[in-house]
């Protein structure tokens, strides 16, 4: 055995002293020394290494969680082992696959016929984004099929069918038999990721890649998954290695976390050992940037005016379907939001929180009531009117990467509006640029630099650059901090704080993300099925909520504390 105080003195000292290793069981997956590296195409520049000598075992039955930054690795890793890397990648290491009752396979370096084989049969993988995943063109039923004829080419088309109405139940989506006649579009997000969830499953592989399942997930959608998750890794044997940057997901499903910085681990252990007494100082950094909910004090940052910078008056917005039957998204909303005030609206998927943050921008249908946007009201006041206004009103959208023109640096796009509305040219354009970029925690060489050079959170802070350019009265923030690991959102929101407290404009800031929620705003708004049914100061909202779907969103959100997510489940369950 491991003497215990020289496991205490080195980290990942285990049984065998390979690093992420468990002692006591066989493993399903051992991983040992995987190396990658992706190749320059001009030859000139060294190899770019993004995973350097990472080891882990994963365990039958077990949930391990691959824990890091956005270019940690944690990715790329899972990707590698499944050959998904694509020609300029180089993969070295070993990453045996022999689950009981199994012929061991080395995947590394396996040939390209035996690894299709090895994929969705023995080892399945579910991506972050199950609407880019799915294949819009054809049904559920159909993948589903596809999936089955080719790893279980015995089944009959009755048999095929029956075990896809099987898998379906077990994710728990409501009605599988009917479901099988849905495409992609007509599902929910949460709904979406369970059938990527029963794909994974279908041929009983021995370890499932769960790569950010509930990213951008709501809080109660993202719940059930984790729910779906919990109990199917009680009813079948398969492995679950989840790779996420949410600590609240992995304080309620994990077992075991391996940390990663810069394509290495730094850190294994056992779940509540980590969060209770992590050892690497990144780990310990890394969970001091989750935020979580609580009651933290502060001023508010709102000044008394006799008009608010934005507000809705019963506002109501209807879609047609395509039967042309009117769906109402907004149902009799009234709120305002004061000059320097940040108001957080909250709620479900499909609440109505981004269609009333479209028609403030005026990109969404007013069916009836009023909006009123820094003192003007589109569809009353004239068009001229409306856009001077819109000069003053900025907007962080939710994927920078999509928003940002990819054809463009980051300088031009922040210079953008000066360039248009303030008609700067010349130096002082270039310097108001800079200062921008400055006043974001990012250097002014970057100018020329373009998207695709940037990280997540870098391209983010662009974007809130390029919102604040003409010093706006308000910004629309719609999920600007869901996709972005935990400590890049930390300083994502400390910028954007900063910049909120310097410049005073209002904001409305979208988010089903409550402990960010907590973290900035001044009051909250909670919307359920497009009706307002609570709003009131933050502190008082989240502390003390006096509706019911505030207290279940609440106790839907996972906190990053493993001995209290156990107490919350069981309480739930009682």
């Amino acid at each position: 055995m491991t003497d215990p105080a020289s496991a205490a003195a080195t980290p990942d000292a285990t049984l065998d002293n390979a690093p992420g290793s468990a002692p006591g069981r066989a493993p399903v997956l051992e991983v040992r020394d995987l190396t990658v590296s992706f190749r320059v195409d001009d030859g000139r520049a060294p190899d770019v290494a993004a995973v350097r000598g990472v080891s882990f075992d994963v365990l039958p039955g077990e949930v391990l969680a691959i824990v890091g930054e956005s270019g940690s690795g944690k990715s790329v890793s899972s990707l590698a082992l499944l050959g998904l890397l694509g020609r300029h990648a180089v993969v070295g290491g070993s990453a045996r696959l022999g689950g009981p009752g199994q012929e061991p396979v080395e995947l590394i370096g396996l040939d390209r016929r035996a690894l299709q084989d090895v994929r969705g049969r023995r080892v399945a993988m579910v991506f972050q984004d199950s609407s880019g995943a799915l294949d819009p063109v054809f049904t559920v039923g159909f993948q589903l099929d596809e999936m089955l004829r080719r790893h279980a080419p015995d089944l009959s088309r009755a048999q095929r069918r029956d075990r896809a109405v099987e898998l379906l139940s077990m994710v728990e989506l409501p009605d599988p038999a009917q479901r099988l006649r849905f495409y992609p579009h007509q599902l929910s997000g949460g709904q979406a990721q369970r059938v990527m969830i029963a794909m994974a499953l279908a041929c009983d592989p021995e370890v499932l890649l769960a790569d950010e399942p509930t990213t951008a997930l709501d809080v109660t959608v993202q719940r059930e998954v984790l729910d779906v998750l919990r109990r199917l890794r009680e009813r079948v044997s398969t492995s679950i290695v989840l790779i996420t940057h949410d600590m609240g997901v992995v304080a309620d499903l994990a077992d075991r976390v391996v940390v990663m910085r810069a394509g290495e681990v730094v850190e294994t252990a056992p779940v509540r050992q980590l969060f209770d007494a992590p050892r690497a100082a990144y780990t310990r950094e890394l969970l001091a940037a989750v935020p979580r909910v609580g009651t933290h004090e502060r001023p508010s940052g709102a000044t008394e005016s006799a008009r608010p910078a934005l507000a809705f008056d019963e506002l109501v917005v209807e879609y047609r379907d395509r039967r042309g039957r009117a769906v109402r998204a907004v149902d009799g909303v009234t709120l305002s939001v004061r000059p320097g005030e940040i108001v957080a609206l909250v709620g479900e998927s499909g609440s109505g929180k981004s269609s009333m943050g479209r028609c403030a921008l005026g990109l969404a249908p007013v069916t009836s009531g009023t909006v009123e946007v820094v003192g003007t009201r589109p569809g009353h006041d004239s068009p001229r009117t409306v856009r001077a206004a819109r000069s003053r009103v900025g907007v962080v959208f939710q994927n920078p990467a999509a928003s940002l023109n990819p054809r463009y640096s980051i300088g031009e796009s922040v210079a953008e509006p000066l360039l248009v509305h303030a008609g700067l040219r010349g130096a002082e354009l270039e310097r108001r640029t800079a200062e921008l970029l400055e006043s974001v925690e990012l250097p002014a060489a970057w100018v020329s630099r373009y998207p695709h050079e940037l990280s997540g959170g870098q391209l983010q802070r662009v974007s809130i650059a390029r919102a604040i350019s003409l010093g706006p009265d308000l910004l629309i923030a719609d999920e600007p901090t869901s996709a972005l690991d935990v400590s890049v959102q930390a300083t994502v929101l400390d910028v954007f704080r900063e910049v909120q407290r310097s410049l005073g404009f209002a904001c409305l800031f979208i988010s089903h993300d409550l402990a960010v929620v907590d973290e900035l705003a001044d009051r909250v708004a909670v919307l359920h099925q497009g009706r307002l049914v609570e709003a009131g100061e933050r502190t008082r909202v989240l502390g003390s909520p006096e509706q019911d779907y505030t207290r279940r969103l609440l106790a839907a959100a996972p906190v990053p504390d493993p001995a209290e997510q156990a107490t919350r489940r069981a309480t739930a369950r009682s």
